[in-house]
């Protein structure tokens, strides 16, 4: 018999940035446990809120099904003596099995006789297996520091106030965390104070929605927030901006959540509207509310854990707590405008970057002259690029990023502004930090570009000079995140930039800190390796990005040129053929001392075949190699794509290694050259199967 099983641990407030992946680990848990134990489950459906953890598994088996087992022992010789009576090795393992010598089994197999033991083991109840399976769930939860209340010794991530454990409508009993199991659930902290009998386990969610004022499913309150916010603020005439990180955590805040438009002053709206914003999201987890142009609105939504009776003092009371929030942002975006925004590059050379690389200062000189350096690469305006570098750290000393660290950048720009910089300036002081997250955009403009990939190469190449690459899962300075900025701004901005050539310049800079040179070789292999992973999350075959990566193409664009190129290549049916074919002629130059320098005498040809590919080789090469230059890889290979069937008729009829030395290293030399044709875009004898 199968029965819905349910299990839920109620706590007080657990750490609402934690909770989706404690429920995760707590259900992952669960579900792998009663797995193990041999229980074919149905569905699992989580459950989260601020004051428990909870999971129902649809379909759990009563017990383990029953299982025949069987143990190998000893062979006869082994078993028993010259006297036919059972030696010491007979009798453990029958006293391991549990029965005596007599009792066992003989088998016969083609290695000789042996001593087995057979039985059918009764499946345990799963009212045994419960207990031990959540207690092994909740250790392994991800709980960084747990804590202890009262006089237990027991230990966990909150106080635990009641634990429920159902099978069906049976109560399974057991103690959790010092907490004997139950039916009784309870209720919202203020709506419905008690507890609540669940008449099944199937109850649970139905029971704490209808009767104990609670939400239990974390999606289902998400949607309802959401739904009540977007309402809210499209009766204030506005949009709601919803951010997911501040959804997930209000979400984790309140078991019943109600949606209180409230509004502000109207002054304040002089202040950047980045900083306001982020006011109102990180210091009260307000949800800003913008016009329909994007502007924002002197109002905000935030969501009250109780329905209340008077629902207009939990709004002024709200709108009292965020004024002097506001305030303060007031006070220092007008502060720090008392001086112009270069007058705070004093500051930045006092403020260590890292010890062995300097202040922050120095590392800005760095950047500027690495900037102006990658301009004069791309003729970008090294004024623009230089007027951008200097500026780039300048807003880490004002009262607002010290106040908000995610607003770097965004209040540069802000300053920038206000002081009448140029607006590229300005907008490159955003920009550095493009792309900030793995799906954001990168910069938009060319200085923008150019600061971007300056401050992360220093700090790249810097960081690597002192021995901090990134380990396993550390990278305490972010470099892979970095590296991929690099790669990606260069990339799809189609910046025509050399690896090597600035990893060079930027070792060069920091000379005077460290010597860089010697992990210059260790950078560029790191930055090939991060741009593997680019490649492969955009849906490009390991294969492809092999054949590319063996050349090693030190510009990224045409490194990209060359995915897109062999990529198209590998599609075409000729591609499984000349694959095979230029695999079969490496491993010929292998074992060849020519290295392909020897020249082509067409005199030596015997058969046709030689000629043909010699000919179609001689043709393929005038017309492709333009397209090569030019970086026009795919039209290049879908040309010779026509050498598939020259190429083998070749191998069909023409024998290579012959004894003959001067035939041999003529028709080494017509591989040789037909191999660095195709090698000009990719080693295509790396691609698996077309």
């Amino acid at each position: 018999m199968s029965r819905d099983l349910l299990i839920e641990i109620g706590t007080e407030e657990l750490p609402p940035k934690a909770l989706q992946r404690l429920s995760n680990a707590f259900s992952k848990g669960i579900t792998d446990g009663l797995t193990q134990a041999g229980l074919e489950i149905g569905e699992a459906h989580s459950y989260a809120t601020p004051r428990r953890l909870a999971l129902l598994v649809n379909n759990v088996p009563d017990a383990q099904p029953d299982r025949d087992v069987e143990r190998k022992g000893p062979n006869l010789k082994a078993a028993y003596d010259a006297d036919g009576k059972p030696t010491k090795a007979a009798e453990g393992f029958a006293r391991s099995c549990g029965v005596s010598v007599d009792e066992l089994e003989q088998q016969e197999t083609d290695k000789g006789t042996w001593l087995v033991f057979k039985a059918n083991e009764k499946g345990q109840p799963v009212s045994e297996l419960l207990v031990d399976i959540v207690n092994q769930s909740l250790a392994r939860l991800p709980i960084p520091k747990r804590m202890r209340w009262g006089d237990s010794d027991v230990e966990f991530v909150r106080p635990v106030h009641w634990i429920v454990m159902m099978h069906g409508s049976d109560v399974i009993d057991g103690e959790i965390l010092g907490i004997n199991s139950s039916n009784e659930t309870y209720g919202h902290r203020f709506h419905a104070n008690r507890s609540f009998k669940l008449n099944s386990a199937s109850d649970y969610a139905e029971t704490l929605m209808n009767e104990a004022h609670v939400i239990a499913d974390m999606h289902e309150r998400s949607r309802t927030i959401r739904q009540q916010v977007e309402q809210a603020a499209s009766e204030l005439g506005g949009v709601a901006v919803i951010d997911d990180d501040l959804l997930a955590e209000v979400t984790a805040l309140n078991e019943w959540p109600v949606a209180i438009a409230g509004e502000f002053e109207q002054e304040f709206l002089s202040v950047p509207a980045e900083a306001l914003i982020k006011t109102m999201q990180d210091n009260q987890k307000y949800f800003p509310v913008v016009d329909n142009d994007g502007q924002l609105k002197n109002n905000f939504i935030t969501i009250s854990n109780i329905d209340s009776k008077s629902p207009e003092k939990v709004k002024a009371g709200n709108e009292r707590v965020i004024r002097p929030r506001l305030a303060d942002a007031k006070f220092f975006w007008e502060q720090d405008q008392k001086q112009p925004l270069e007058a705070f590059a004093k500051a930045m050379d006092k403020v260590v970057f890292q010890s062995k690389l300097g202040t922050v200062g120095e590392k800005t000189q760095r950047v500027a002259q690495l900037a102006v350096d990658i301009a004069n690469e791309l003729g970008a305006d090294t004024t623009l690029v230089q007027r951008a570098a200097q500026l780039s750290k300048c807003d880490l000393a004002t009262d607002m990023v010290g106040e908000f660290a995610s607003l770097q950048g965004v209040m540069g720009k802000r300053y920038a502004e206000a002081g009448g910089e140029p607006e590229e300036v300005a907008i490159a002081l955003d920009e550095q930090y493009m792309p900030r997250g793995a799906s954001d955009d990168t910069a938009a403009t060319v200085t923008g570009q150019i600061l971007a990939i300056s401050d992360k190469l220093d700090t790249l190449v810097g960081i690597f000079a002192i021995g901090q690459k990134p380990t396993g899962e550390k990278d305490p300075y972010a470099l892979r995140r970095a590296t991929l900025g690099i790669l990606r701004t260069i990339i799809e901005r189609e910046l025509d930039l050399d690896l090597v050539k600035m990893i060079d310049a930027a070792a060069a800079l920091l000379a005077d800190k460290v010597d860089a040179n010697a992990v210059k070789e260790d950078v560029f292999a790191f930055m090939l390796e991060r741009l593997r992973a680019y490649y492969l999350d955009r849906g490009i075959l390991i294969d492809v990005f092999d054949a590319v990566s063996a050349l090693q193409p030190g510009r990224p664009l045409d490194f990209d040129k060359r995915i897109k190129a062999v990529s198209t290549f590998r599609a075409l049916p000729e591609a499984e053929s000349l694959a095979a074919a230029n695999k079969r002629v490496g491993n010929i130059l292998k074992k060849t001392d020519s290295g392909g320098a020897a020249m082509i005498n067409a005199g030596l040809f015997e058969v046709q075949e030689e000629e043909t590919l010699y000919n179609q080789l001689e043709q393929l090469k005038s017309q492709t190699d333009p397209l090569f230059d030019a970086g026009d890889y795919e039209t290049a290979l879908c040309n010779l794509s026509s050498l598939r069937e020259p190429v083998d008729d070749f191998f069909d009829h023409v024998m290579v290694m012959v004894d003959d030395e001067n035939l041999r290293n003529n028709r080494i030399a017509l591989l040789s050259k037909m191999n660095a044709l195709f090698m000009r875009a990719a080693d295509l004898s790396r691609l698996h199967q077309a």
